[in-house]
């Protein structure tokens, strides 16, 4: 035991100012207010459909937003870098044109995606988008100063606005490596389960029409049966490890689906795609059989 701890005192722990501002973040209660009301505000004007599926990016098969950003942050970041080497200023000006032009239909898929996550996660992100806006209007207000001819002036703002965006982007890089907002949830069962077929349960066990929650070793799944027809999916939603056996089972286009109790993700039951957003990677899915004896068996598609 260090000498410390027999002292009564805390450890000492090496933690950066960064990690610690972030962290803290996650905690701030004071943001809630403004973060609900965005939120609501943000679900009643994109409801479930193909424009918020666009903006999640369930056709990209990830999240569409950090591909949009690091473009933007990119041709912003840039600028900076023509203006280090005193480069041309036509450069400059065009890379600050483009990155600006970029960010509305970036920060569109950013505040999608960002109305779908915990509370936690948004409070990160709601200071992570300020910080984008303010870098934003810093740049913007660069751009403006160079075409007037204030080319010093604009080169300072231009700076500011990497500091800020540098800022913004560590907050961004937080959310999604420590807080997992925007990664799969669901587990990749190929390589868990042993090829073959695996007993699951007796059909007789299975309520008819409602899907339940069974177990294949340590790994949960979601179990629908409809007469002598099973489906089963994992069952921890793809987007936040939502409950799937909790969801809505509905019809969509004339495919069977289930809906996550959480935040709506909508998967078709057969083959575990995505329907809906905000989820945008497939729900693993497994192939059954029912013995002559009732007993169902399950085996992952791959």
């Amino acid at each position: 035991m260090s000498e410390a701890v027999k002292a009564g005192q805390r450890p000492y722990r090496r933690v950066m100012p960064q990690v610690e501002l972030a962290d803290r973040l996650e905690h701030v209660k004071a943001m809630d207010r403004p973060i609900r009301a965005l939120t609501k505000f943000l679900r009643e004007k994109l409801p479930a459909g193909p424009v918020r599926d666009v903006l999640h990016g369930v056709f990209f098969g990830h999240p569409i937003h950090p591909v949009l950003a690091q473009a933007s942050l990119g041709m912003l970041a840039s600028a900076s870098v023509v203006d280090a080497v005193d480069g041309d200023p036509r450069a400059a000006r065009a890379l600050l044109a483009a990155g600006i032009g970029s960010a509305l239909p970036t920060a569109a898929a950013g505040w999608t995606d960002w109305s779908m996550l915990h509370r936690e996660q948004q409070r990160v992100g709601f200071v992570h988008a300020a910080a984008n806006v303010t870098a934003l209007a810093l740049y913007s207000g660069s751009l403006v100063l160079r075409l007037r001819g204030h080319e010093r002036y604009g080169r300072a703002l231009s700076y500011a606005g990497f500091t800020v965006a540098g800022l913004g982007a560590y907050l961004g890089g937080h959310m999604a490596y420590r807080q997992a907002a925007g990664p799969n949830h669901a587990e990749s069962v190929a390589h868990l389960v042993p090829l073959g077929w695996h007993d699951l349960c007796r059909l007789r066990d299975l309520p008819d029409g409602r899907p339940v929650s069974r177990s294949l070793g340590y790994i949960d799944l979601f179990v629908l049966r409809e007469g002598e027809e099973v489906w089963v999916l994992a069952d921890r939603c793809s987007h936040l490890a939502g409950p799937l056996h909790q969801g809505k089972v509905t019809e969509e286009q004339g495919e069977l689906c289930v809906v996550c109790p959480w935040h709506g993700s909508t998967f078709n039951v057969e083959d575990g795609s995505v329907v809906h957003g905000p989820a945008t990677a497939r729900q693993p899915a497994f192939e059954s059989r029912v013995r002559a004896d009732g007993l169902v068996q399950v085996r992952p598609i791959t």
